[in-house]
């Protein structure tokens, strides 16, 4: 896109369709590739109209893929909707390898480093966190003990609190005002307290995964766990573990080690496991995490931060409350971001397969070889299938805010989504919840839902992950600092308390894609160096939501 204001486009060369950048009123003149026609509806910014008139089963066109068919005729400059349009795209194959690629000038980072925590596998962390995590739901009740424990008397408390809030209203309501009166009051909450001071240093903090696995569902669901569980457990961002089991659930603390022995076969961080069952009381069993964490913890704390180069970051590629401009703003910038770091020998992770549907052929054809082609391809039509076995199917992925925005299919939503991923050959794909071990581009299987999505890729190395949100999402994860890009300027300031960047830029023309790209990486590294907070990571955000493999899209 060019920096010129423009108030509608062509996303690409072979599209039959325009997007709005701004509202359009009905009747609102268009002229464009040598003819001239009138809106015949108002169309809002982010949808789309007709550039001609598209009968019924017309094929439609977006970023050069088709993104579906028209179930009724759509007049030229009629809009674009969920009744006139169904979810379509084409098939794929194994095809010819399309690797050549144009490797962007990383001229403005050459030399650059972060500052993180080098691990004995070779990996850098960017941040030194402690984990908590139960094998089993049982175990959830004696986490929240041990985080109400730990948390604030080691200084990890957040410090925003609504308490004075509350004792405002409470005040209220026994001084006898009625509802309406409490609901009209001024509540003027008194400021925060500042965080106890942290006892360790360079500690980021302790993390609690609670989750509702385990046990009572499929072996399947269980193993995977354990691999999940493994992957943060050996995350460059982890210092070190506390691990709660029950004894008797699916998911055996044998299996866990065995997971951890794949991902990193000479691991040694501090790890603490404890059976309940095996302990016996419940005081003893807390009273024993308490003290070996605490050991845990002074260990972990004599890592510090120390220069690494670029090469070592893993970042993965989100997005979540998307908007008809994800695929031209925030989208793409981050695609660019990943090409400068597949060039600079670093890793990206493309993710959320419901969302590459449409883009099959591009991806697998460009997959380094026929082996990893078949295996993307297996996966995306095993997932489809499976979805659509219980009554759904990547036709149903567009969320009712996606469609109000301008996603009205799914592989208008995908071929958008999958922008994030640049340009550059495919040199893994892998299957949830296996870790990244290559350079580049990753693909890695998982649902769409965002917070499923970004659990995974954390659990598969990424020590950073870049989220962008059309509509706004407050999504973050316990280890891994989770950066917000909004694609839009008007929701970036609507919601500065959970966006960090604003790519809005993009559609107002007052930067390129490629300039926001690298600014987006130029705060990356001061991120990654524990030089700037995320506001995910401010706000204490830090979901954890393992994936149940039956179908979640």
């Amino acid at each position: 896109m060019s920096t010129q204001k423009e108030t509608y486009l062509r996303i690409h060369p072979h599209d039959n369709v325009l997007v709005a950048l701004q509202d359009l009123p009905q009747g609102t003149v268009i002229t464009f590739d040598g003819q001239t026609f009138a809106l015949v509806d108002k169309v809002a910014a982010k949808h789309k109209f007709a550039i001609n008139e598209l009968p019924v089963d017309k094929e439609i066109y977006m970023y050069g893929v088709l993104v579906g068919k028209a179930s009724a005729t759509i007049p030229q400059g009629g809009l674009l909707t969920t009744e006139n349009v169904h979810h379509a795209a084409e098939g794929f194959h194994l095809g010819e390898r399309k690797l050549n690629w144009h490797q962007p000038d990383t001229a403005n980072f050459e030399g650059k480093t972060f500052m993180g925590y080098h691990r004995a596998d070779g990996s850098v962390g960017t941040g030194n966190y402690w984990i908590v995590v139960p094998m089993v739901f049982c175990e959830n009740r004696n986490i929240n003990v041990l985080k109400e424990a730990l948390v604030d008397k080691l200084g990890y408390k957040k410090a925003k609190s609504y308490e004075g809030d509350v004792e405002q209203l409470m005040e209220l309501y026994q001084a006898g005002k009625s509802v309406e009166e409490i609901l009209n009051a001024d509540i003027q909450a008194s400021e925060d307290k500042p965080n106890s001071k942290r006892l360790f240093k360079n500690i980021d903090g302790i993390k609690f995964l609670s989750h509702s696995m385990g046990c009572g569902g499929t072996r399947e669901d269980s193993d995977t766990l354990c691999g999940l569980i493994a992957g943060y457990i050996t995350h460059p961002n982890v210092a070190g573990a506390t691990i709660l089991s029950l004894g008797c659930q699916h998911a055996q603390v044998s299996i866990l080690q065995n997971e951890i022995a794949k991902r990193d076969a000479n691991f040694s961080k501090p790890l603490v496991v404890l059976e309940q069952q095996k302990v016996g009381t419940e005081s003893e069993l807390l009273k024993q995490a308490l003290k070996q964490t605490f050991a845990g913890l002074v260990k972990a704390n004599e890592t510090t931060r120390q220069p690494a180069p670029l090469s070592k970051l893993c970042v993965g590629l989100e997005c979540g409350g998307s908007d008809g401009f994800s695929g031209i703003s925030a989208n793409p910038a981050l695609g660019y971001l990943s090409d400068l770091l597949v060039t600079m020998g670093g890793s990206v992770i493309l993710s959320e397969f419901p969302e590459l549907c449409g883009v099959e052929q591009e991806l697998s054809d460009r997959c380094i070889d026929v082996e990893t082609a078949n295996r993307f391809m297996h996966l995306m039509t095993t997932y489809n299938a499976r979805a659509e076995a219980d009554g759904s199917g990547f036709y149903a992925n567009p969320s009712p805010g996606n469609i109000r925005d301008g996603l009205i299919t799914d592989a208008i939503k995908s071929a958008g989504a999958a922008k994030k991923g640049g340009t550059s050959p495919v040199t893994a794909v892998l299957d949830y919840p296996e870790k990244v071990t290559k350079p580049g581009l990753n693909l890695l299987c998982t649902p769409g839902s965002d917070v499923e999505s970004t659990t995974a890729e954390v659990g598969a190395g990424a020590n950073i992950v870049l989220f962008t949100t059309g509509l706004g999402t407050p999504t973050g994860n316990p280890v891994t600092p989770v950066i917000k890009l909004s694609t839009n300027t008007a929701m970036f300031q609507r919601m500065p308390d959970i966006i960090d960047i604003n790519c809005g830029t993009i559609i107002e023309g007052s930067e390129t894609i490629q300039q926001a790209g690298e600014r987006i990486l130029d705060y990356v590294i001061k991120v990654a160096s524990g030089e700037a907070e995320p506001k995910s990571v401010k706000l204490g955000q830090d979901d954890f939501i393992p994936w149940k493999r039956g179908v979640s899209l």
